[in-house]
């Protein structure tokens, strides 16, 4: 993510990051798709061969907009390079951008949005506003790679439940990732600190945290949304589907499940108790995060696992940066233990009235060979959605280790929450966040507002609801 109120991911933040699991919420079949349908409803017609299986016509022109956070774009340029290599004469244009919705809308209104869309960031699409503009990427799953294998079958289980919305596929999440709290082993190691595993330990952490002159938690204005994260996830992993399914379906009272109350409590008292750096409610998120892997100033931070790859400028030498999954309340959660909240994340979406929708789609099929795969996670030092791709050593990236270790110990046994990127929440719950982050609103009005945003979106008749399994 770059410095910028947009860059917020979508990584459901809440963005948008690893595995070696199942990607398949309690419960959750995944929904079925569409048959392939060919390389687009529009744009120019080349022949239809094993190397070009969605008929990319020769000479023609992409055009990419790619969401400008945490992971760049050069991963896509790195792509483009590949296919153009591939495709003598066509040729791609990739742009960077920070506010998709505020520059994609009108594109899509006037008929012309581009080829390819990472649709990522505090400000992208809201989903439900344009599925019916967009491609089913089944077609892309069960073509084969460039190195000749099916697509489908070099993935990680469960990549289409995150962008499948009723019964299209018509998101394709490139980068997996796991959401967890981060924190520093040498800094624990040197100060004695025990690393949580409820939120029962974390007042004691905060106490000790304290007497070092550090605190437990910090945070930037923009990114205030990545500890409703936290809570929502924490209670997930503590409750289950209980939990889950009525945030996820905008159930009325679904805010004041006793779990998701037990964990703000806690949470607010660790506030009120000076645990939390003050002051993150004016300060840009990326200087926060650098207060965090820079100065060493907190203990933990909660975050997808892009993090490694935002702040890799910004990390003190010998930071030895780790992650954990998300705490349960207590030691008694319902859910398996190493329950983990991890997801493909890094939307794609291939809209149907772009001028070259076959090549949006070839442009993916790249993005998913090995070649470009390897490339991604050992510069982003994050996994895609392909297996097999991430050595033990992880490149030499404690934080991508520990992600592995994470997602074998999950299994199966991971989730994803879709609701509040599917409605496009976001910018509405951020200062709500800010507020309760810098102790000036309780428990209760927390609630309160949150409560009165899900009843808003779930009373108006002209938003559509998606049922979330």
């Amino acid at each position: 993510m770059e410095l910028n109120d947009a860059s917020i991911s979508r990584r459901s933040l809440l963005r948008g990051a690893a595995l070696a699991a199942v990607l398949v919420p309690f419960g959750v079949s995944l929904a079925s798709c569409a048959a392939p349908g060919g390389g687009g409803t529009g744009g120019p017609k080349g022949e239809v061969t094993a190397d070009n299986p969605f008929g990319v016509a020769a000479n023609s022109k992409v055009d990419a907009v790619i969401f400008d956070g945490g992971y760049g774009v050069d991963y896509v340029e790195n792509a483009a390079k590949i296919m153009e290599k591939a495709q003598e004469g066509l040729s791609v244009k990739v742009s960077a951008s920070t506010k998709i919705a505020q520059e994609l809308q009108p594109r899509f209104v006037s008929g012309n949005p581009p080829d390819l869309v990472d649709n990522s960031g505090a400000n992208s699409i809201g989903w439900n506003t344009i599925l019916d503009q967009l491609e089913d990427l089944t077609d892309v799953l069960d073509a084969k790679n460039l190195e000749g294998e099916k697509i489908r079958d070099t993935l990680y289980g469960g990549v289409e439940a995150p962008g499948t919305f009723g019964d299209k596929f018509a998101a394709l999440n490139y980068v997996m990732t796991v959401y967890g709290l981060w924190y520093s082993e040498s800094v624990f190691k040197e100060n004695g600190f025990e690393v949580p595993k409820t939120w029962q330990d974390l007042k004691a952490l905060g106490a000790a945290a304290k007497e070092k002159g550090k605190y437990l938690f910090l945070w930037g204005k923009e990114a205030a949304t990545y500890y409703q994260t936290m809570v929502v996830d924490s209670a997930v992993i503590q409750g289950g589907d209980d939990v889950r399914l009525p945030l996820e379906n905008l159930k009325e009272g679904c805010w004041s499940h006793p779990i998701i109350q037990n964990i703000l409590t806690i949470f607010y008292d660790l506030i009120q108790s000076g645990y939390v750096k003050p002051g993150g409610s004016g300060t840009q998120f990326t200087a926060a995060q650098a207060q965090w892997s820079l100065d060493k100033a907190a203990l933990l931070y909660p975050s997808g696992s892009w993090i490694e790859n935002e702040m890799k400028d910004q990390t003190a030498e010998g930071f030895t940066m780790k992650g954990i999954g998300e705490l349960p309340l207590d030691g008694n959660q319902k859910t398996p233990a190493g329950t983990l909240r991890a997801e493909a994340g890094e939307p794609f979406m291939v809209p149907s009235k772009a001028k070259n929708p076959a090549a949006g789609k070839e442009l993916l099929r790249v993005m998913l060979s090995k070649e470009s795969a390897t490339w991604f996670a050992k510069n982003k030092l994050a996994p895609t959605i392909v297996k097999g791709i991430v050595p033990d050593d992880g490149f030499g990236s404690t934080a991508l280790v520990s992600q592995k270790e994470l997602l074998d110990k999950a299994g199966d046994n991971v989730f994803t929450i879709k609701s509040f990127n599917l409605y496009g929440m976001n910018s509405d719950q951020l200062p709500i966040w800010n507020s309760f982050l810098d102790g000036k609103m309780d428990v209760a009005t927390l609630t309160k507002q949150l409560q009165d945003l899900t009843d808003k979106i779930r009373n108006d008749s002209s938003i559509e609801k998606i049922e979330i399994k």
